[in-house]
């Protein structure tokens, strides 16, 4: 990297924060055109407005913007292919941030070579989501433990029923499935409410509140133990269905299991077998393997699934703090520093 760095605003950005990331990084020059970006339709609604298209004339003047950087805050329309495109045809371009923690499969479906992969170093915005989707996660167990769906069918068929036992979440043993940001702000969370946390770690590293680690290798081993899963885990072919036929079926009756990692974690088919035999007792669902989730798919009218559209991480501060991840970022590659989260690009998480 020179002494300055030439960012291209590659995903709508709103003004202010443009000026916070110069203020941040004064050696940043920022090269953006808002009218060649789509409005955003809510916060971190990174695609922008899907109405939005560029005239011939337009798309060429964001293609210069794009071509004349060294870096780029944001893949290009959101699509492998523009980013493809932009390292193809940008020779200098050396640092592309990805607006998703999971951008390593956006990465990944550029299908770049090995020379554009050593050439250019991918950051995604892993960990600014950590707190709203470890909330989630807490609900997801809370929900379980207190027969949520029980009490919703209940109250719609006005039945007052006869009383019957909850579960008391510090009395649960709950495995977290990934130790990354997410995963670590859920097992504080857990922990603080009196659950016993036991978490896989490819590493064998721990975190607060976290009893014990285990290799994702022998996770099987702990199943019988747990009342609740939290999955973290992002979409890499090691962890595709990584929740399938044998890790459900060793799991005691009435487990709770909860996704705000990636879809493709869980096998959707093997969930809805193990809800139907009772093993699963609940799940709620932030992610899944196809995203809208299709209207035809079973766990639209479970009763005991919960679906979330994939909303969980959203946060009025979702856009800022990505902004100052970048900008420190920035000054971490200005400064010969090694930035945060960059993407493994063999297995592109």
């Amino acid at each position: 990297m020179t002494s300055r760095l030439r960012v291209a605003v590659a995903a709508p950005l709103e003004p202010a924060l443009c000026d916070l990331i110069v203020e941040l990084e004064p050696r940043i020059d920022l090269f953006v055109d808002h009218a060649l970006l789509p409005p955003m339709r809510h916060p971190a609604d990174f695609s922008g407005d899907p109405s939005f298209r560029r005239t011939p004339s337009q798309q060429r003047a964001y293609e210069y913007l794009l071509d004349r950087a060294d870096a780029l805050y944001g893949i290009p329309d959101v699509d492998p292919a523009a980013l493809a495109r932009a390292v193809r045809s940008n020779p200098s371009l050396r640092w592309v941030h990805t607006m998703a923690a999971g951008g390593g499969g956006q990465v990944r479906a550029a299908e770049l070579t090995g020379a554009e992969l050593e050439r250019v170093v991918f950051t995604t915005s892993a960990g600014v989501h950590g707190d709203s989707l470890a909330e989630f996660a807490v609900f997801g167990v809370f929900a379980g433990a207190k027969h949520l769906p029980r009490l919703l069918r209940q109250q719609r068929e006005r039945e007052w029923s006869g009383r019957w036992l909850m579960s008391q979440v510090s009395d649960q043993t709950v495995l977290v499935l990934g130790l990354g940001g997410i995963g670590s702000a859920v097992a504080a969370k857990l922990s603080a409410l009196g659950a016993t946390v036991i978490a896989t770690s490819r590493s064998g590293a721990s975190a607060p509140g976290v009893c014990r680690t285990v290799r994702p290798d022998d996770v099987r081993s702990v199943l019988p133990e747990v009342s609740a899963v939290v999955s973290t885990l992002p979409g890499t072919d090691a962890t595709h269905h990584l929740v399938g036929s044998e890790f459900l079926a060793a799991l005691t009756p009435g487990t709770t299991v909860v996704n705000v990692g990636r879809g493709t974690v869980i096998d959707e088919a093997a969930l809805l077998r193990e809800l139907g035999t009772g093993r699963v007792g609940f799940a709620a669902l932030d992610v899944f393997e196809i995203e809208p989730l299709p209207s035809d798919s079973p766990l639209w009218s479970h009763p005991r699934v919960l679906v979330s559209p994939h909303t969980a991480a959203l946060d009025a501060r979702e856009d800022r703090r990505i902004a100052e991840l970048f900008a420190e970022n920035a000054r971490r590659l200005l400064d010969g520093e090694t930035p945060r989260n960059v993407v493994d690009t063999v297995e592109f998480y």
